[in-house]
This record gives C-alpha cells, sequence and structure tokens, in this order.
C-alpha cells in the first residue's frame, strides 16, 4: 500500500510540472512551386530574417519576435504570419499564388488563420465594381451594412489574439471611409463621361510593333485600354492578369490596348526631350523583358495627353472599355485582375 501510494504520489508531481513556455517561436513548412531559395520575414524595421528554403521546398527555423503580424516574402509575392513565442507554426504554401494558398497549422496557428480568413472574407464581401453602380444614397447604406458584417466576423473568431482583432477593427473606419471617396471618384466619373457618348480619342500614338496607331483604327472592335507606366508598382502588377486576358480572348472582338503615360520620371538627363526619349527606351526594355502582347503604344505628351486629359486621368492604372463605334462603354472599367471580368465581358456579348 506504502508503494502504491508513492507511486501516486510521483506521478502527480509529474502530471503537475508544466512545460515552461518557449521565449522563440519556431516556423516551418513547404514552399511548393518557389520563386526564391529564401523565405523573407519581416516587421517594418524592428525584425528582418531569411530563412532558407531546401531544394525540395522544405523549411524550418526559429525565430526570437515580439507578439504581431510579419510579412513573409517568397520573392515578390507576399503573405502575413501572426508569430509569437512559444508559437510551433508549419506554413504551406505556392509560390505560383502565395497569398490565395497559404494554410497554417500547429501551436499559435489561430491567428494566423484568421488572418488567411479576413483577406478571403473581405475580399468576398466587397465587391467594388458593384458599388460603383449605386448611387451615393445606396453607397451609404451599403458602407453601413459591410461594417456590420466585417464587426461581426471579427467578433466570431474567440480564439484569435484579441490585440489582433482590436487591430482589425480600429482599421475598419478608416478603410471603409478610403474605399467610400475612391468609389465615389468611380461614380462621379460615369456622370461625366457617360456610357454612349463619344469617346475622347488618340491619334497617332508611337507602336512598339513599329509605326503609328490611333483609335480609330480599332473602329469595329471593343477596346479594352489599360493606361500604366513603367515606374507605377499596381500598373506593372496587372500585368499577368492582363496577359491571360489577351490569351483568352485571342481572335475574339476585342482588342487591348496598353498606353504608357511615361513622362521622363526617375530618369535624369540636360533636356526635357532627352528624358522623355530615356522613358521610352525604359518603355521598351519592360515590354521586351516582361513579354507583354496586346497593342502596346506610348502616349504622346504622358499626362498632358488630350487622351488622358479627356478621360480625367490623374491616377494610374485606369482601365478604359469603348464599344464599336468609338462610344464610351465604361470611362472606369474593372481591371484585369477582377474576379469577375469574364463575367464583365460576357454581358456586353464578347
Amino acid at each position: 500500500m506504502k508503494k502504491l501510494l508513492v507511486c501516486v504520489a510521483a506521478l502527480s508531481i509529474v502530471a503537475c510540472k508544466k512545460e515552461a513556455p518557449k521565449d522563440y517561436a519556431t516556423l516551418s513548412g513547404k514552399v511548393e512551386n518557389k520563386n526564391s531559395d529564401s523565405l523573407f520575414i519581416y516587421q517594418g524595421r524592428d525584425f528582418k530574417k531569411t530563412i532558407r528554403v531546401n531544394e525540395d521546398g522544405t523549411f524550418s527555423d526559429t525565430l526570437k519576435v515580439k507578439a504581431g503580424v510579419y510579412g513573409v516574402y517568397d520573392g515578390k509575392d507576399q503573405t502575413n504570419v501572426f508569430l509569437k513565442n512559444d508559437a510551433d507554426i508549419t506554413m504551406n504554401l505556392n509560390g505560383e499564388n502565395v497569398r490565395e494558398s497559404v494554410s497554417f497549422s500547429g501551436k499559435g496557428s489561430e491567428s494566423s488563420v484568421f488572418l488567411v480568413e479576413k483577406f478571403k472574407f473581405e475580399e468576398d464581401l466587397i465587391d467594388i465594381e458593384v458599388l460603383k453602380n449605386l448611387n451615393e444614397k445606396g453607397l451609404d447604406t451599403k458602407m453601413t451594412s459591410v461594417k456590420d458584417e466585417m464587426f461581426a466576423f471579427y467578433d466570431k473568431n474567440k480564439a484569435v489574439d484579441s490585440t489582433l482583432i482590436a487591430q482589425a477593427k480600429a482599421q475598419t473606419e478608416p478603410m471603409l471611409k478610403s474605399l467610400k471617396a475612391y468609389v465615389l471618384g468611380g461614380i462621379n466619373l460615369k456622370k461625366q463621361l457617360p456610357a454612349g457618348t463619344p469617346s475622347p480619342t488618340f491619334e497617332n500614338y508611337e507602336n512598339y510593333e513599329g509605326g503609328t496607331t490611333s483609335l480609330s483604327d480599332l473602329k469595329g472592335k471593343y477596346v479594352y485600354i489599360d493606361v500604366w507606366a513603367t515606374w507605377c508598382g499596381p500598373c506593372i502588377g496587372e500585368i499577368p492578369a492582363l496577359q491571360k486576358l489577351e490569351k483568352e480572348y485571342e481572335g475574339k472582338n476585342i482588342a487591348f490596348v496598353s498606353i504608357s503615360t511615361d513622362n521622363g520620371r526617375g530618369y535624369r538627363a540636360a533636356s526635357k526631350e532627352e528624358s522623355f526619349e530615356l522613358s521610352k527606351e525604359g518603355w521598351r526594355k519592360m515590354i521586351a523583358e516582361k513579354n507583354m502582347s496586346g497593342i502596346q503604344l506610348f502616349a504622346d505628351n504622358a499626362f498632358q495627353s488630350d487622351f488622358v486629359t479627356g478621360y480625367k486621368i490623374n491616377s494610374i492604372p485606369r482601365f478604359i472599355l469603348i464599344g464599336p463605334e468609338g462610344n464610351i462603354v465604361n470611362p472606369d472599367a474593372p481591371r484585369p485582375s477582377y474576379s469577375k471580368i469574364n463575367e464583365y465581358f460576357s454581358s456586353f456579348g464578347i
């Protein structure tokens, strides 16, 4: 009996002894179709670390961190992870679409899973192109509804770090205010440049393939125009989606036109004329490097050109859809990366 009591007491001591929390986080996993031989983990200026990715895509490392959201780069593609000491997180992703493919599991992964679900939830909840078709009163009503739905989504995630939920709520109001201003700009633009009215035109823009092209040369087809510049990050980000569209609609009644508004920005030269020519060289170089297709044109006078000012373009990228007769269909058309872009084109019989 005495021996039994000693054993029970010993087991009780073992059971009650808790493992001390680790003063570091462990991050491991696998990258399919990796873009780089390493992952770059960062949080502003305060934390930076590179994790080596093996030939088979696997990786593992420990990180001493302050609890918070950290950026993860695989080459140029980025996603986020929530790290805190004592976490042991497995992160798997595909380099072909990092943000869409990333998944998390393991100890302390709940907040990272929340970040993934939050991104997808907000992407599904907010359809900017639908919002642009509302009037101002309808937009106000929709914004209130969106805010309520976002807060309800945040509140149901009880296992998520409370500071992350508080941060998400604090960011909601400014984000929706900015979104509303952007959408109102699109609504007002459609009032100023209504569908069915003659489109502003461009004449004899330099064509990358040689010679010049005018809008009138494309009459009889829908014309989807991308107004961009080589120095514009968001513009460059749309190129893969635009290239995909161009392949999908090859042979159909639509022309894809990219108009560069490069105007010497970033080039030091003795004169405006010289910097303008350097811009053209940079334009040609990027088209070749990125194997850009469609009709590639260089705007005369950049942001002061009649076409750009006619469409009231003060920021890029801007996408425009013009009808076969040369009339405006949409002065602020959906971007190529818009998830419903094919449905949008189908609505016009394209």
